[in-house]
């Protein structure tokens, strides 16, 4: 059965984007240094993103025509299949992509059991807080960044049942970044 890794850069106070809506705690390319060769392997695990709408027009604003010299993972990422979750998205030219308008909670179910590698999701707030509550994650992979931004918006939902985690990996990079696996213990049984 596939996976669902949901990897989410978050504050230490952890919040995944700023009172404004904004990600620009952790949009220094400096970040990047250490995480690049931690990305290319999790291609060799991956072979579909999930993304809500916002993600994507984000992505697909930057991505296609971002420079492989800094962004070593670009033509991994384009080439990858997206799978967008939107009622109101018309088209996804940047592809390989495909809208779904169905739940998201029944689609990752559905995904879970198709044949293929694992599935990633970026981003996507939204969607990863609904899946959190349906317990529908595999992985957390989270990229904790050095800096506290006092309020914005909450990584996991308050209204999610405790969760014990297992680490399944850490590592602490020079830029102060800590790189954490993480698992429900629930996926043990």
């Amino acid at each position: 059965m596939r996976k669902l890794i949901v990897q989410e850069w978050i504050s230490l106070d952890g919040f995944a984007a700023d009172r404004d809506g904004s990600t620009k705690f952790f949009e220094d390319p400096k970040y990047n240094e250490g995480l690049n060769n931690e990305m290319l392997k999790l291609f060799d695990e991956v072979d579909t993103t999930l993304l809500g709408a916002k993600t994507y027009k984000l992505f697909s604003g930057f991505w296609p025509t971002a420079d492989p010299k800094q962004e070593p993972i670009t033509s991994k990422l384009n080439a990858l299949p997206k799978i967008v979750f939107s009622k109101t998205l018309k088209e996804a030219d940047w592809g390989p992509a495909t809208i779904r308008r169905d739940d998201v909670a029944e689609a990752v179910r559905e995904l879970k059991q198709q044949e293929g590698k694992n599935m990633i999701m970026w981003g996507s707030l939204t969607l990863v807080q609904r899946l959190a509550v349906k317990d529908l994650v595999d992985e957390y992979w989270i990229t904790i960044v050095p800096s506290f931004i006092g309020d914005g918006r909450k990584f996991i939902p308050e209204n999610v049942a405790i969760t014990d985690m297992e680490l399944l990996e850490s590592k602490a990079l020079p830029t102060g970044i800590l790189y954490l696996k993480y698992r429900p213990k629930s996926r043990n049984k």
